[in-house]
C-alpha cells in the first residue's frame, strides 16, 4: 500500500514557473514507476510524466515538452514535477501516481495549479 501526497501549487502568470512535489509512505517507494497527471474542468485526466523506478528513462506528454521536468529522489521516497514556462492552458489538477509499466496503481489526491494569462 502506497498513499501518496501532492504539494506545491498556486497561483502563478503565465511565463512562470512551479515546482510539485508529491510525497509517498511506505519503504517500497523505489519500486514504483511514477508519474504525474492533470485534469481540467470538463475535460478528460491526460498524461503529463512518467519516471521509471531508477530514473533512467523518462517520458512526457508532447504539449509539456522541454518545458516541465520529471524527477525523483528515492531516499526521500519524492517525486518532483518542475514546470517552467507555464502557460493558462497548464491549468488543471495535478495528481501523480505510482505503479508498474504504464498501471497505475495508487493515486494522490490532487493539487491545483492555475495559471492566469
Amino acid at each position: 500500500q502506497v498513499q501518496l501526497a501532492e504539494s506545491g501549487g498556486g497561483l502563478v502568470q503565465a511565463g512562470g514557473s512551479l515546482r510539485l512535489s508529491c510525497a509517498a509512505s511506505g519503504r517500497t517507494f523505489s519500486s514504483y514507476t511514477m508519474g504525474w497527471f492533470r485534469q481540467a474542468p470538463g475535460k478528460e485526466r491526460e498524461f503529463v510524466a512518467q519516471i521509471n523506478r531508477n530514473s533512467g528513462s523518462t517520458y512526457y506528454a508532447d504539449s509539456v515538452k522541454g518545458r516541465f521536468t520529471i524527477s525523483r529522489d528515492n531516499a526521500k521516497n519524492t517525486v518532483y514535477l518542475q514546470m517552467n514556462s507555464l502557460k493558462p492552458e497548464d491549468t488543471a489538477a495535478y495528481s501523480c501516481a505510482a505503479g508498474s509499466g504504464s498501471f497505475y496503481e495508487y493515486w494522490g489526491q490532487g493539487i491545483q495549479v492555475t495559471v492566469s494569462s
